[in-house]
């Protein structure tokens, strides 16, 4: 079994339950199923600047049934929480400083002090923040960022779209693949007692990237062809009547989708051999969006290799399949970042959902959290996942929150929270520890 998973619970063991107090207990064979609680870099940085803080949020989520907590290092900026050489270290934020300890280093000891696992969280293929104009493709290299396909202003840098947060990189930036591996290899090299890493991002920013010359002299190279009409043989924008935009497919499009999530697929696996290479025995683990009907969109296939999309989706061709990564991951998290949690509860509401990568809203069972869940297992195939919620969409309806952390623990082989941040401002402790004692993680 993989690493981050083994946490078989056996004998007489001293737990810590979900009021605070301990207490002996007798404990099942059943597996304990993993609890990933995510610590954002720039939305806690003012907070977890403070060794006291990140002592009293270890020992909370301990007490609550979390086994893990996913410490984010690398936000989207490029900057990192942490000394390096090859990365600028964050030492403020929104007016707060870093504090004056190895934060990242902090947290593993007391974590492990509490018999947490500590992962440490990175973004992948972004670099920049495009609300301030902040991070390392705007202090000196504009030519990481990917060139988006807009549909009023043409192919422009993702640089100039900034009602996007993030300042998206192309994958096949030999330069930047170069230093963002040099970034993972530091800090599992760094770290030796570091349990797993999270990556994020790992993708294109969406069906709009990247229209670069390089991804277009690259395609070429795949197909054996030249792209007579570029970017239209591969995609054009269509105006609806209500003045949205809508992508139309060029007779080159789903070749083009093909060839995107191959490019994702084999850095992953390079990833993966570079940062195991340092450390053999690090958890190798990755955060997607669990919206996989139109995910293709930023190029990522995170199905098992065992599945063949195209019996179910028309974006996928034959070859699709042979590009699907599950078989990489030790530890996947995915987003069911749904307000909608049972099937019944869909279909009588009839929502339709638009997460943050999709170019237009979808609608179907996949959009609900026990559907989701159902759906997952049949492209995961053996694979397992945990399933991930976004606390923020309850905050208008706390109830639930408890009820999704419960469904996602009942039917995926775990759970992951997104983010501490959330729970804490809107002091939600109550909600989370009513999901975790019915979805089982309370003991």
């Amino acid at each position: 079994m993989k690493k981050s998973l083994l946490l078989l619970a056996s004998g007489m063991l001293v737990l810590t339950s979900c009021g605070g107090t301990k207490k002996k207990t007798e404990v099942s064979e059943t597996p304990v199923k993993p609890a990933l609680m995510w610590f954002d870099a720039e939305a806690n940085f003012g907070r977890f600047n403070q060794k006291d803080s990140i002592d009293y949020y270890l020992q909370k989520i301990k007490s609550l049934g979390f086994t893990h907590a996913i410490v984010d290092v690398r936000p989207i900026t490029g900057e990192v929480l942490y000394d390096s050489k090859y990365a600028p270290r964050m030492e403020e934020w929104n007016g707060a400083k870093r504090g004056d300890f190895d934060y990242l280093g902090y947290f593993i000891q007391q974590g492990h002090k509490l018999g947490l696992q500590v992962h440490a969280s990175l973004n992948v293929f972004c670099a920049g923040h495009n609300y301030f104009d902040r991070g390392m493709v705007y202090s000196g290299h504009p030519e990481w960022a990917s060139m988006v396909y807009n549909p009023e202003k043409g192919i422009i840098s993702i640089m100039e779209e900034k009602h996007k947060y993030g300042a998206m990189i192309n994958p096949l930036n030999e330069e930047y693949r170069t230093h963002i591996l040099n970034v993972l290899k530091e800090l599992v090299g760094k770290y030796p007692d570091l349990d797993g890493l999270m990556l994020d991002r790992v993708r294109y920013d969406g069906i709009s990237a990247d229209f670069s010359p390089l991804s277009r002299s690259k395609f070429e190279e795949y197909i054996g062809a030249k792209v007579e009409n570029f970017p239209q043989d591969i995609l054009t924008w269509e105006k609806t009547a209500d003045g949205k935009f809508v992508p139309k497919r060029g007779k080159l499009a789903l070749k083009w989708f093909e060839w995107r999530t191959k490019t994702i697929t084999d850095f992953m696996a390079l990833a993966r051999k570079e940062v195991k290479s340092v450390n053999p025995n690090i958890s190798f683990g990755t955060y997607t969006g669990a919206w996989y009907p139109s995910y293709y969109e930023v190029g990522v296939n995170f199905a098992s290799k065992n599945y063949d999309p195209s019996k179910d989706f028309d974006w996928a061709t034959p070859e699709y399949k042979n590009y699907g990564y599950a078989e990489l991951i030790d530890l996947y998290a995915t987003g069911n970042y749904y307000t909608d949690i049972t099937i019944e509860e869909y279909q009588k509401n009839g929502h339709s959902v638009w997460n943050e990568t999709d170019s237009q809203a979808q609608s179907g069972t996949w959009y609900c959290v026990e559907g989701s869940c159902q759906h997952l297992r049949t492209i995961l195939k053996d694979n397992k996942f945990m399933g991930g919620i976004l606390v923020d969409q309850f905050y208008d309806n706390p109830a639930k929150l408890s009820k999704t952390i419960a469904m996602n623990l009942k039917l995926s082989d775990g759970l992951m929270v997104f983010d501490i941040v959330h729970i804490i401002s809107k002091n939600l402790w109550k909600e989370v520890e009513e999901g975790m004692r019915e979805g089982g993680a309370c003991r």
